[in-house]
């Protein structure tokens, strides 16, 4: 279904609502999720909450050792459905790897979480720009790869589902077409990220209209601020000047505890009012409304959802990846 053919989506969730109270009334017992970067922040929460409600979660990481520690915290409630899978999404080697040892085992959600902002310029094994090589095409790559094992998920009356992780950032530049990977232009760490995010929603869009029909949707979520390794980049000192917290620590009262960051992922995984319904980007457990600048902070750009910007970058990210239906 498109976006067109609905009115605004919502739900009885809010800003405020955890991970843990979106799931509380599924029972995702047989399900098989996979979450990427789940070893900490809202990935740990969002696999958290899925594996309570019955769901075998893999969380896809980097750090083995990171991971084995969150899935243990993990299993302490969820009753040993969290295990560890190696995935680094800077490495189109690592991913691949991951995909191969997936196969095409029934796969009902994919949340690709994983990311890194405002990174210093730095390139991916494969000379990508860090933050669109991580962020958008090793996530490409790695849901295109798996796209088998989510059709093969997907059940009658209910479709499997891939959420892919956006920000408000994405308001900060759309795509750069003409130098994706900031090999002929000066570097702005924002802007790149803006770049990645955009990419992130867009990447929704066009894998909904391929899969919709086969079994699968996508939609894009914006988790909203929170507070957690994503910021490792960035100085304290620049946190306090952009209003992020105070001089003291305390942190903007408009962020979000990791828990309630990670509720729109978890709606967008298992909410019904989403059923068989793709290319969206949903904050705050609803369907976002368009940006403006009364309210910056929140609402979507109209290049993030863009048809054919998403076909163009789809071409684009086919062409880098190597990957292909």
């Amino acid at each position: 279904m498109s976006v067109a053919d609905h009115e605004r989506i919502t739900s009885e969730f809010g800003a405020k609502s955890t991970a843990r109270e979106v799931v509380a009334d599924h029972d995702l017992t047989g399900a098989k999720a996979i979450v990427t970067g789940g070893a900490s922040g809202i990935g740990v929460e969002t696999a958290r909450a899925l594996a309570e409600a019955g769901a075998e979660v893999m969380l896809a990481v980097r750090n083995r050792e990171a991971g084995e520690a969150a899935a243990a915290d993990i299993n302490r409630t969820a009753e040993g459905r969290a295990s560890v899978g190696l995935l680094d999404l800077s490495d189109l080697n690592s991913v691949g790897a991951f995909v191969r040892s997936w196969d095409d085992r029934p796969l009902n959600i994919l949340v690709n979480n994983a990311g890194v902002m405002a990174c210093p310029q730095s390139y991916t094994a494969q000379d990508l720009e860090m933050q669109v090589g991580t962020n958008h095409f090793g996530h490409f790559l790695l849901t295109v790869g798996l796209a088998r094992a989510l059709m093969n998920g997907a059940e009658e009356g209910r479709n499997a589902r891939v959420v892919s992780l956006s920000s408000i950032g994405h308001r900060r530049s759309g795509m750069l077409w003409d130098d994706v990977h900031y090999q002929n232009r000066a570097y702005d760490k924002w802007e790149a990220y803006g770049q990645s995010k955009t990419a992130n929603a867009l990447f929704a869009v066009g894998f909904d209209v391929r899969f919709a029909d086969l079994g699968v949707n996508a939609n894009a979520v914006m988790p909203g601020g929170i507070m957690t390794p994503l910021q490792r980049h960035l100085p304290r000192e620049e946190m306090i000047a952009a209003g992020w917290m105070d001089e003291n620590g305390k942190v903007n009262d408009r962020f979000k505890t990791t828990e309630q960051g990670a509720s729109t992922s978890a709606w967008a995984a298992v909410g019904d009012e989403l059923e068989g319904v793709g290319g969206l980007y949903l904050e705050h457990c609803a369907q976002a409304r368009p940006w403006s600048q009364e309210n910056p902070f929140e609402g979507v750009m109209p290049h993030a959802i863009d048809p054919e910007a998403a076909e163009r970058l789809w071409i684009l990210s086919e062409e880098t990846t190597g990957a292909s239906l």
